[in-house]
């Protein structure tokens, strides 16, 4: 099947959109890619909303009006493809994620997005994980797995996004996976408070400044470090702790200290042996400073996945529709080594375009 995959992620900077040619088991091919970004109104909504997300109802207004102003992005993002494909692979926006009472919540309109772009959506990847007892998250092993079945293991794959995720891929057809802790989300809001900028540009600000390592320290002393994996976190999950950690640090300590928190959770996650080699996507793998910090938290080489011939800017756009594919089909999306679900569990729902005249 042809299927378009549609990724916004908790940066919060736009959609990402690619198509590819799969079976939900193989890859034959991969097309075209396309970015949409976020304008900055939106950008400010959605951010608030992630704040306010903990206490708002499912009707609540707000989150009705941007679940349509997201998909109406998320459909200019398929037009930016101008490909033809089977369905459409929709994770929509990740406002709130709380596995440990049950709660997942990504908002956007299904049907609206179904009817834009008259193909058929799958969405709502993450519910019956967690439904079931599992995180929800990360829903990359699988397609990690594919991506890397000619590759020699133990692999370690690391995304960097608002929040960073590792699979693990053994020799022996063991797949891993969790979520590590802080990715660029942290450093971003951080930068985008103190600087107006919406990110620290190649690393930039992160590279000139002092680690804190007691601030570092006090980061890393945060509870969901010491949980056994699979394991997940919300977008927020350490905004308290390093609002104190962070406390009269200069901008430039400030973004040293987080790049730094992010390689080092990365470094401290728990895998069986040490890999052949670490292979690094999302955001951060364009950070200098979290880089540097990832090849010295490591004995083995650490690359961007561009380094095998993989797309890091498209790669969860990817994984979105390979996994629509397999929500088409009824396979599995998440197993238990990567959500710690009980058995390899299916999910996600299909939005089909109202047939006009119907």
């Amino acid at each position: 099947m042809l299927a378009i995959g549609l990724m916004s992620g908790t940066s919060l900077d736009g959609v990402d959109a690619a198509l590819i040619e799969t079976d939900g088991e193989r890859i034959v091919r991969f097309g075209p890619t396309a970015t949409l970004f976020y304008e900055d109104a939106l950008r400010v909504r959605l951010r608030a909303l992630l704040d306010a997300a903990p206490k708002l109802a499912v009707g609540d207004p707000e989150v009705a009006r941007l679940s349509r102003i997201v998909a109406d992005r998320h459909a200019e993002a398929v037009a930016l493809l101008a490909s033809r494909a089977d369905l459409v692979g929709f994770h929509g926006q990740t406002i709130l994620h709380d596995p440990a009472n049950r709660r997942t919540w990504q908002i956007g309109d299904a049907a609206h997005l179904a009817h834009k772009t008259r193909l058929p959506v799958a969405h709502d990847f993450r519910s019956a994980d967690v439904a079931s007892g599992g995180e929800g998250a990360p829903l990359v092993p699988l397609f990690h797995a594919a991506l890397a079945a000619d590759l020699p293991k133990p692999l370690l794959v690391a995304n960097i996004g608002g929040v960073a995720n590792i699979t693990f891929l053994g020799a022996d057809g063991t797949i891993l996976a969790c979520d590590t802790g802080p990715g660029n989300g942290p450093l971003d809001d951080w930068v985008r408070s103190h600087t107006g900028a919406d990110y620290d540009k190649d690393g930039a600000l992160a590279g000139s400044g002092r680690v804190h390592r007691d601030r570092l320290d006090a980061l890393m002393a945060d509870p969901y470090f010491a949980r056994q994996a699979p394991k997940s976190l919300d977008r927020l999950h350490f905004s308290a702790r390093i609002a104190v950690a962070t406390d009269g640090l200069s901008v430039e300590d400030g973004a040293a200290t987080l790049a730094a928190f992010t390689a080092t959770a990365i470094a401290a996650a728990p895998i069986p042996v040490v890999p052949k080699r670490i292979l690094v996507s999302g955001g951060g793998r364009r950070n200098a400073a979290i880089m540097a910090a990832l090849r010295d938290g490591f004995s083995v080489p650490v690359e961007p996945v561009e380094a095998v011939g993989w797309d890091g800017d498209a790669l969860e756009a990817q994984c979105f529709g390979f996994l629509a594919v397999r929500v088409a089909r009824g396979l599995p999306l998440s197993l238990p080594t990567t959500t710690g679900v009980a058995r390899p569990m299916p999910g996600g729902r299909l939005a089909k375009p109202a047939i006009p005249g119907a």
